[in-house]
């Protein structure tokens, strides 16, 4: 096993561009690992593939740390040579949060659906989970701009409960705004899914290279299809309040290695303009 060599990000700040993501090695987080690669190596985590990208002249492993990882030594495996490189992993306690859904039928149903919504629920699932197993190859666009303006209404990793029941945790950042505000995609990507779900909602997926998918959930409207070439900055979509919502937001996932992680670790330079909107 090689020696451990993992990127501080006070180092990479003097090296990078503001919007390369950053690294937190901890449940829901990202690991950057750098790589004694000539070429580029074929990596591994948890027998998933993971993103690599070769950054001032050296290999480096962008890697989704699941939020069900436990503390300790975690390892990316290079099929190419059987070269394990390991990186460690710390804990985090996120907080909870209480969410109140009216007691309307269709709320009654978005915590306890009925045997037509799970078939639905099932159905959509597979279909999600298609479409979250794209890989394509070439060097991915990891640099990140916002993808919507408006106020940070809920973090990633929150514990959730819906009318006090149990539910899985937040597993992407909500930006509440008025229904119509733009969504626009963070770095240049493909469409990969566009549909309407029971609990997403309308729902875009952006591929953005070697499982770096960005997802865009309760929206008013959808402009793109599936198959579209999209570039940074370009609208795809406007805020809305479709789906399982209490409020008009943009709920954004991203994954990688088919790993939820924490949005707010591809945009730390941005995050502050979320803080201050007050709109």
């Amino acid at each position: 096993m090689r020696n451990v060599y993992i990127l501080l990000v006070s180092f990479l700040a003097t090296n990078i561009v503001h919007a390369f993501p950053q690294q937190h090695l901890v449940p829901g987080g990202i690991a950057l690992v750098e790589l004694n690669s000539e070429v580029q190596p074929e990596l591994y985590y948890r027998e998933r593939k993971v993103l690599s990208i070769l950054k001032n002249g050296t290999w480096l492993a962008i890697v989704g740390i699941p939020l069900s990882s436990k503390a300790g030594t975690h390892s990316i495996l290079d099929k190419n040579t059987s070269d394990k490189t390991i990186f460690s992993v710390i804990d985090k306690e996120y907080p909870a949060q209480y969410i109140t859904l009216k007691k309307t039928p269709k709320n009654k149903r978005m915590i306890n659906p009925n045997k037509v919504d799970m078939d639905r629920i099932n159905r959509e699932r597979k279909t999600l989970s298609r479409a979250l197993a794209t890989w394509s190859n070439g060097t991915p666009y990891v640099d990140f701009i916002l993808p919507a303006h408006g106020r940070l209404s809920s973090p990633f990793g929150l514990k959730r409960f819906f009318n006090n029941q149990a539910r899985k945790p937040h597993s992407g950042l909500d930006i509440a705004a008025p229904k119509g505000t733009t969504v626009q995609t963070p770095a240049n990507g493909t469409i990969i899914d566009v549909g309407d779900y029971f609990f997403n909602g309308n729902t875009v997926l952006v591929d953005h290279g070697q499982g770096l998918i960005s997802g865009y959930f309760h929206l008013s409207k959808t402009l793109v299809n599936i198959g579209d070439k999209v570039v940074q900055g370009q609208k795809i979509a406007e805020i809305g309040a479709t789906g399982r919502v209490t409020g008009p937001h943009l709920h954004w996932n991203v994954y990688l290695n088919k790993t939820k992680v924490d949005p707010a670790f591809f945009i730390s330079d941005h995050m502050q303009q979320l803080k201050t909107n007050k709109n």
